[in-house]
């Protein structure tokens, strides 16, 4: 792996974080925040990207991990569709659209990133705690 000791450290998760705390601020508006459903199919698609990179950081493969990683991607083109929605509704303006949206494309474009390099390192396990070898240990 490329040296990541916590799920926080990692780009592709710090993206879907600002893309899911931006939404936060949308879906506080009273307009957004009066309509439950929708509400909550926007907050829960975009908590779904970083809780699934975090989730799929604690796999033991890097496939395993590609996997959830491609989960939150989908995840965050789906609150682009939400917001899409929200803004031919007239819940948000143009400019929180646009604003959205780039962070949107900047957390997939990460996860992009993070897949591709899951994938071309695929084979290797990722150690856990448990399975990490002992230096000092001399069956080792």
């Amino acid at each position: 792996m490329a040296g990541w000791k916590d799920f926080t450290e990692i780009a592709a998760w710090q993206h879907a974080r600002a893309l899911k705390l931006q939404v936060d601020v949308l879906l506080r508006k009273p307009e957004i925040a009066a309509d439950f459903r929708f509400r909550s199919q926007v907050s829960d698609a975009a908590r779904s990207g970083p809780r699934n990179i975090a989730e799929g950081f604690a796999r033991f493969s890097n496939r395993e991990f590609a996997r959830f990683v491609r989960i939150a991607k989908a995840s965050e083109s789906e609150v682009v569709n939400h917001l899409i929605d929200a803004f031919d509704q007239g819940l948000i303006t143009e400019d929180e659209l646009v604003t959205t949206r780039h962070l949107a494309r900047r957390a997939m474009g990460a996860a992009i990133g993070l897949i591709q390099h899951l994938e071309t390192t695929s084979e290797q396990k990722r150690p856990n705690r448990r399975n990490a070898r002992n230096p000092r240990d001399p069956r080792n």
